[in-house]
């Protein structure tokens, strides 16, 4: 794959050359207006940077911000994107004051045929009617019920890991996460045909937002991600009407039952797109910060050993929910994590008016690109900040705390992630479980390959030693 790529690169550099793309603004900005115009170039003919973006998207982003700063344009199959990197520059558009910066209009072209309606493709008064009611799904009773559902499941999948040398984690915690998202969102009821049918519509329908051709083409990847949504569509509105008549704890019965202070529910549509919605977020991201969790704790054994000593000095072999608190160190590492590694690592907006950021005129119709994952490996906020070091979020340090968005994995202001604390605890539940159970290292040869779906994730699937411990708590 590393030879892939720099063949690619190569290729990419010869093109560059080829059709070389001048600096210049996206628009000139009002008479008298004093903003600055944004600034950058418009890549090759149709395809833009697009390709640059889509190989190396964080080199890309660093080298856009060395040379045009915070807020850059470029083009990208035939449209222009303004980039923004930094803690200053991703708060104007996560805070939104003027209401200039719509989320659904952002998302659209990038996933909206297979997540449409979801809550982050959503804004304004609509988005928090519909997050208020969503949000009854993620209480701390729920979350509660949610752990217990979850981990049973756990226990019997690390079991059963054939683990050994080349142990390929991230393809291991794919299919762990994936199927605890299908069990505890959509409930155990499902047979083992059922379950995969479905979870391969769900793959399929994330991988269709990451397709070029982007047309219903054959079997191509925007193609199959179609069915896929069409098949989540008709699996959940065919289940409706038993859930509403059950009690289930499962998220799906939930959603079917939720409503805010007001007495505002869900119709049955609103609980179709938020379920197919939220197994997306919830699984993809939580695959990312596991297995790059454990690819670092398998770089830095003596923080593996760290946690693993705190894991065993609980005394509990899994975790309850008042358990998250009491592993310090569990917490500085996933912090760490999320910060080196970002789950998501571009989130998207688009002007619904003309605006300013810092200073910088955007005019309306402008495809705004967020990066929290470049902006958190500037040095400008974060010492050594390629380095992995759990210990800069520690209380003497508090290196997150020289702004309130230069460690920002989960977004921001009223898009802020939902599901932030369901996340962390199923990834701090299958670590203390892991922890007790094996060992691992990475070997000395390995270099880690990332490519980027909707975080940057190892393209090989993440080979890494695996053994099983003596001695299990």
């Amino acid at each position: 794959m590393q030879t892939a790529k720099k063949t690619f690169q190569s290729a990419l550099g010869t093109l560059s050359k080829a059709y070389p793309s001048k600096p210049r603004p996206l628009a000139e900005p009002p008479a008298g207006s004093g903003l600055k115009p944004v600034m950058g170039d418009a890549g090759m003919p149709i395809l833009g940077n697009a390709l640059e973006s889509l190989v190396d998207p964080l080199s890309s982003a660093m080298d856009r911000y060395e040379r045009f700063g915070a807020v850059s344009w470029s083009g990208s199959l035939n449209m222009n994107i303004v980039t923004l990197i930094g803690p200053d520059a991703i708060e104007c558009a996560w805070m939104n004051r003027q209401k200039a910066f719509s989320s659904e209009e952002g998302w659209e072209p990038m996933i909206g045929p297979f997540f449409r309606r979801g809550i982050m493709l959503m804004d304004f008064d609509e988005h928090m009617h519909h997050r208020r009611i969503l949000q009854q799904a993620f209480t701390r009773p729920r979350l509660n019920g949610y752990l217990s559902m979850m981990t049973p499941h756990i226990e019997k999948t690390l079991s059963n890991w054939e683990v050994g040398p080349g142990f390929r984690m991230y393809s291991r915690t794919k299919d762990l996460t994936l199927s605890l998202a299908t069990e505890v969102f959509v409930g155990a009821s499902l047979n083992e045909s059922d379950a995969h049918d479905l979870e391969s519509a769900f793959e399929a329908a994330v991988r269709g937002g990451q397709a070029l051709v982007r047309a219903d083409v054959r079997n191509w990847t925007w193609a199959r991600g179609l069915r896929g949504r069409e098949y989540l569509q008709d699996y959940f509105r065919s289940e409706i009407a038993a859930r509403r008549a059950g009690d289930g704890d499962d998220l799906f019965s939930v959603l079917c039952h939720s409503e805010d202070e007001d007495g505002n529910t869900f119709s049955d549509e609103d609980v179709v797109n938020h379920m197919i919605f939220v197994m997306m977020a919830a699984h993809d991201t939580s695959t990312i910060a596991l297995s790059m969790l454990t690819y670092f704790l398998g770089r830095y054994p003596e923080w593996q050993q760290r946690l693993r000593d705190e894991s065993l000095a609980l005394d509990k072999p899994t975790l309850d929910y008042d358990d998250l608190d009491k592993l310090p160190s569990l917490d500085l590492a996933f912090k760490e994590t999320l910060r080196i590694n970002a789950p998501v690592g571009m989130l998207f907006r688009k002007t619904i008016a003309d605006t300013d950021i810092l200073g910088h005129y955007v005019p309306k119709d402008t495809l705004v690109g967020i990066h929290p994952w470049a902006s958190m490996l500037r040095e400008e906020w974060w010492p050594n900040p390629t380095h992995w070091d759990p210990e800069r979020f520690s209380p003497e340090r508090k290196e997150d705390k020289v702004h309130r968005f230069a460690w920002a994995p989960f977004g921001g202001g009223a898009h802020k992630c939902i599901g932030l604390y369901f996340g962390g605890m199923e990834v701090k539940s299958i670590m203390h479980q892991m922890l007790q159970r094996f060992e691992w290292s990475v070997p000395s040869d390995y270099r880690l390959d990332l490519t980027y779906g909707t975080g940057p994730t190892p393209a090989d699937g993440l080979p890494i030693d695996f053994r099983r411990r003596a001695t299990t708590s």
